[in-house]
């Protein structure tokens, strides 16, 4: 085996013993800085990790030109970042090497059978269980399932049946061979169900998002069956696709009809209110069946009376969740509260935020401009920037940056963080964000007067480490009045649903 020093301007090669000693070693070290030790037999090759490319890279760590900055927490698995410690030595003082941060993995790999199980309660059970539900909720699922195993297995049978009654064919293996097209087509519907309803908590943050969502996706599949009837040859793969789309689309609209109903309840009346709402709904059902028995009845063209109908029931989707008044903050609302805030010095009221919500902004839209709860490798690539930042928020439960390779704003938390900080820390995100785009402006104006064209300006390190102390002073002194104008508006301060990444910062135990 042999290994090339990276610290030598030329390559040497290394010895198989050398080789054991200097990985020993490196495994040494890196049990002396983890906040725990580690648990006997752990493989020599699993410990360390490039943060770039994810490979192996233990000479990295061979000799004490890294120093630990950093250590990161994800649901009980820790990361420690390092950076090169050969600084450079510019007015009087010492910064490191820029992109020289690395990744120390402080955790095993997680086994195949851990892997798998991980996997599937992604999927069946909610967000942080047993901790997020109540006792009863194990029995009710698993007589639950239950029933939904002996109804699936009594459907295959019914629709069977219901097929050879209305005379699909007259031959034997006609009707078995429809129901079992008709079953595949079911069958994939319910595995799309099952495969959005990973989507957890996002039901509840980003409601009228992913009804809209789910709303345009039931008009996709209502289309793609409409297909059917010009591609009959491919009835299967497209009334497979159009179940998929529904199924997820019937997903969504009963994971966000429960706290739709409870916006609209006062007291104790959401089961009330839940049932006439429905009752609602299937009138209005019924009644549109009847009337497109009624035109069908006339022949009139498929596309033309889909059209018409289509644009009927986006536009009736579309003011049906901008009528929603929610008073919890989402990203969105949130956004909105703050940007008039910070333009206005007031605080929109639950009518004006709703109204101004954009319910396009979906969740797992990756253009925002502001990322909540990142990893620090995406947050930070200049270990010097970290070291800038921390002493300003040494006070606080959070770390606001600003990435100009990424052009993000990136706010961080500590591993104490509790709701208000994630709240405060958001706060600070816009108002940096604020800053940084009114500076921006006035620098293109700038130039613009001097005839430069200048379409994009990134902002220099000691630029942005500026606008952060500016930041801070602001955010000091204008937390506390937007939120008691939050609270007089009626916006509920205490539950925040802004949903933020799962990373937080550990304190340094060296």
């Amino acid at each position: 085996m042999k290994l090339k020093h990276p610290s030598n301007s030329t390559s040497q090669t290394l010895t198989s013993s050398e080789t054991r000693l200097l990985v020993r070693e490196t495994l040494r070290i890196s049990a002396n800085l983890a906040s725990a030790p580690p648990p006997p037999a752990v493989p020599e090759l699993e410990l360390i990790r490039d943060s770039k490319f994810g490979g192996l890279v233990k000479d990295q760590f061979l000799d004490s030109s890294f120093r630990l900055i950093c250590c990161e927490e994800i649901d009980g698995q820790r990361w420690k970042y390092f950076a090169d410690n050969n600084s450079v030595k510019t007015n009087s003082s010492e910064k490191f090497k820029k992109n020289s941060i690395r990744t120390v993995s402080l955790h095993y790999p997680q086994a195949p059978f851990d892997g798998l199980m991980s996997f599937i309660r992604s999927y069946v059970v909610p967000e942080g269980f047993p901790d997020s539900v109540t006792p009863a909720y194990v029995p009710y699922m698993t007589w639950r399932a239950l029933k939904h195993f002996f109804g699936g297995a009594m459907g295959v049978f019914t629709t069977q049946t219901l097929l050879s009654s209305v005379g699909v064919s007259r031959n034997q293996a006609a009707p078995s061979a429809v129901a079992l097209n008709w079953i595949l087509k079911d069958g994939a519907g319910r595995v799309g169900k099952m495969l959005f309803a990973r989507q957890g908590r996002k039901f509840d943050y980003d409601l009228k998002q992913l009804r809209i969502a789910g709303d345009l996706l039931m008009e996709l599949g209502a289309g793609v069956e409409l297909a059917t009837a010009a591609v009959p040859h491919l009835f299967l793969p497209l009334a497979c696709a159009a179940n998929v789309a529904k199924n997820v689309a019937a997903v969504t609209s009963t994971s966000t009809r429960t706290p739709i109903y409870k916006a609209f309840a006062k007291g104790e009346n959401i089961g009330d209110v839940t049932a006439k709402g429905e009752c609602v709904g299937n009138v209005a059902d019924l009644l549109g069946t009847g009337l497109s028995i009624m035109i069908a009845k006339r022949n009139p063209s498929l596309v033309t009376t889909f059209a018409l109908l289509s644009c009927g029931y986006v536009m009736s989707s579309y003011q049906e969740v901008k009528s929603v008044v929610l008073h919890t903050l989402n990203r969105a609302r949130f956004t909105v509260a703050v940007e008039s805030f910070l333009k206005s010095g007031r605080v929109p009221t639950l009518q004006e935020g709703n109204s101004m919500e954009n319910i396009f902004s979906f969740p797992w839209s990756k253009h925002r401009p502001i990322v909540l709860g990142p990893r620090f490798k995406e947050a930070f690539q200049d270990p010097n920037s970290y070291l800038a930042m921390e002493p300003i928020f040494e006070k606080e439960r959070y770390i606001v940056s600003y990435n100009p390779s990424k052009g993000n704003i990136y706010a961080l938390f500590k591993d104490q963080a509790n709701s208000d900080d994630i709240l405060k820390a958001a706060f600070h995100a816009h108002v940096l964000l604020h800053i940084i785009r009114t500076s921006n402006q006035n620098q293109c104006s700038s130039r613009r007067q001097q005839e430069h064209e200048l379409p994009m300006l990134v902002p220099t390190s000691p630029d942005i480490q500026a606008h952060i102390a500016e930041s801070y002073k602001m955010v000091s002194a204008l937390y506390g009045p937007f939120k008691n104008k939050a609270k007089e508006q009626g916006w509920v301060m205490s539950e925040s649903l802004l949903n933020p990444g799962r990373a937080r910062l550990c304190p340094l135990v060296k």
